[in-house]
C-alpha cells in the first residue's frame, strides 16, 4: 500500500469527528488551519518553515510555544523539570479546566533520535489551540489534552536515543533515576490521565518488519482487564483504521511476520516489562498506546529527498493522532469507567500480582504472587533510599518503628510488589513481606 504524500492527504474520519483536528490532516503540513487564517497568522515550527528539510530546534520550539500560549486562552505552558544540561521539560495544557474532564496525555519523542512524534505534537498543540469550529470547541470543553512536546530535550539536541547520560528514558519508568522520567511520573501522579499516548519511531527490517506504523497496547499482566481492553480497542478500532484510511499500512510492534501469510515469526520487542512507559501507564490505570512510525525511506524519491521522507513520517503520526482523538471523543464513558475501576480495584486487595509474563506469554514458574502479602516493611535506610521514588509513583506509606510500612491496600497495589519485592526484575529495594493478614 502506497501512502499519500502530505500535500495530497485527505481527512481521516470515523463517526463523530473533531472538525479542527480533521482539518489539520486535510491540509499540507506547511499551512495554517483554514478556520484560523482569517483571524491572525499562526506560528509555525521550524519543520514547517523548512518544509521538512530540518527538524524544529529548541529555541524555535520555545518561541513557537510562547506564541501559541499568547494567542489562545485555551493553552498554558508549564515547566515540569530541567534536564541535566539545563534544558526545560515542559507540559502544555489545552482545553478544559473542569475536574471531571477526560484527560489525554501525549508523551512525544522520549528517544531523542525519533523526532517525528515531536513535530506532530507541536503542530497538534497549535491547531487545537487555534481551531474555531463548534465540534472542536465542544471536544475541548470536556477534554484536557496534556502534551510533553519534547520528553528528551538533551537527546533531541544531540540526536541520540538516550539522554545526556546515555540512559534510555523509556526504560526508567520504574527506577525514576532520570530527571525526564521523574517529571513524567509526577505528571501521571498529579494529573491522573485517562489515556497516555507514547510517540516513537523505528527502523524497518524488510520484508518481515516494515509497516508504515506499528502500534502496541500495555501487555503487562498487572494491567486491569478493562484498561487492557480499551487500549486494544484504541489500537485496533481507531488508530489502525485511521492510518489505513490515509493509505498507511500498520502492524503490531515487536512482532515479525511472514510477508506472504502474515503469520507471526518471532517476537523481538514489545513485551510486558513494567519499566517501559507503555506498560507503566497501564499499571497506573491509564488506557495507553505506543505508536511507531517508520524511519526508513519508502521510495527512491524519499531517498533522493530527505524532506519528503520526514514529511511522510510526521504525516503518518498525525493520522494516528486523529484516531486517538476520535477514540477519546466517542468512548468517554467507557474510558472513565475503565480507569476508575482500575484505580478502585487496589483497595479491594484481591487477586494475584504477576512479576513477569505478558498478555501473549505466561509468567515463568514462581513469578506469580497468588496470595500477595499485606504489605512490605522497609528499614529506615531502605526507606530513605527510595522514599522519593515511592512518592513520585503515588505510593502511600506510613511510619513503622524506625522504618516504614507500605500497605498493598491502595490504588497502586499492583505496582507495589514490582517496586519492593526482591523477586521482581526491576525492584527498587527488597522489602520484608508482611503475610500476617
Amino acid at each position: 500500500m502506497t501512502p499519500r504524500t502530505p500535500a495530497a492527504r485527505g481527512p481521516v474520519r470515523r463517526g463523530i469527528v473533531l472538525s479542527a483536528a480533521a482539518a489539520v490532516l486535510a491540509v499540507p503540513l506547511v499551512t495554517a488551519p483554514a478556520e484560523a487564517a482569517h483571524t491572525r497568522p499562526q506560528p509555525r515550527t521550524g519543520f514547517e518553515i523548512s518544509e521538512g528539510a530540518r527538524w524544529t530546534g529548541q529555541a524555535e520550539e520555545q518561541s513557537f510555544l510562547a506564541a501559541v500560549d499568547r494567542g489562545s486562552d485555551r493553552v498554558s505552558v508549564d515547566r515540569i523539570g530541567t534536564t541535566k544540561q539545563g534544558r526545560p521539560l515542559q507540559l502544555v495544557r489545552i482545553g478544559s479546566h473542569r475536574p471531571a474532564a477526560d484527560t489525554v496525555l501525549l508523551i512525544c519523542s522520549q528517544h531523542g533520535d525519533e523526532p517525528s512524534g515531536r513535530e506532530a505534537c507541536l503542530t497538534t498543540i497549535r491547531d487545537l489551540a487555534s481551531a474555531r469550529d463548534r465540534a472542536t470547541r465542544a471536544f475541548l470543553s470536556r477534554t484536557r489534552v496534556l502534551v510533553v512536546p519534547t520528553a528528551n530535550p538533551d537527546g533531541r539536541a544531540a540526536d541520540t536515543r538516550g539522554n545526556s547520560d546515555g540512559v534510555d528514558i523509556n526504560r526508567d519508568h520504574i527506577a525514576l533515576q532520570t530527571a525526564e522520567a521523574r517529571a513524567m511520573a509526577a505528571v501521571i501522579r498529579d494529573r491522573k490521565p485517562d489515556v497516555i499516548y507514547d510517540l516513537h519511531e523505528y527502523g524497518a527490517t524488510p520484508p518481515y518488519y516494515d509497516k508504515d506504523l506499528f502500534v502496541l497496547w500495555p501487555r503487562n499482566l498487572n494491567v486491569s482487564d478493562r484498561v487492557h481492553g480499551e487500549s486494544r480497542t484504541l489500537a485496533e478500532s481507531y488508530v489502525r483504521p485511521a492510518a489505513a484510511k490515509a493509505g498507511y499500512s500498520s502492524g503490531l510492534y515487536g512482532i515479525w511476520t511472514d510477508p506472504v501469510t502474515g503469520d507471526p515469526i518471532k517476537q523481538t520487542a514489545g513485551d510486558g516489562q513494567e519499566r517501559i512507559l507503555r506498560n507503566t501507564s497501564g499499571i497506573k490505570h491509564a488506557v495507553g498506546l505506543l505508536i511507531e512510525s517508520r524511519v526508513d525511506a519508502l521510495s527512491d524519491a524519499e531517498k533522493a529527498d530527505p524532506a519528503l521522507n520526514s514529511r511522510r513520517r510526521v504525516h503518518s503520526q498525525l493520522t494516528a493522532l486523529d484516531g486517538l482523538l476520535t477514540f477519546t471523543d466517542e468512548n468517554r464513558g467507557r474510558i472513565a469507567a475503565a480507569t476508575a475501576a482500575s484505580r478502585a480495584a487496589g483497595f479491594d486487595d484481591r487477586g494475584p500480582v504477576r512479576l513477569g509474563g505478558a498478555d501473549n506469554e505466561a509468567p515463568e514458574a514462581g513469578r506469580v504472587l497468588q496470595d500477595p502479602p499485606c504489605g512490605y516493611r522497609l528499614t529506615r535506610a531502605q526507606f530513605d533510599d527510595v522514599k522519593d521514588e515511592l512518592a513520585l509513583h503515588g505510593v502511600a506509606s506510613r511510619r513503622d518503628g524506625d522504618g516504614a510500612y507500605v500497605p498493598l491496600r491502595q490504588s497502586a497495589r499492583n505496582l507495589i510488589p514490582l517496586l519492593l519485592d526482591g523477586r521482581a526484575t526491576y525492584h527498587l529495594t527488597s522489602g520484608q513481606a508482611d503475610t500476617s493478614c
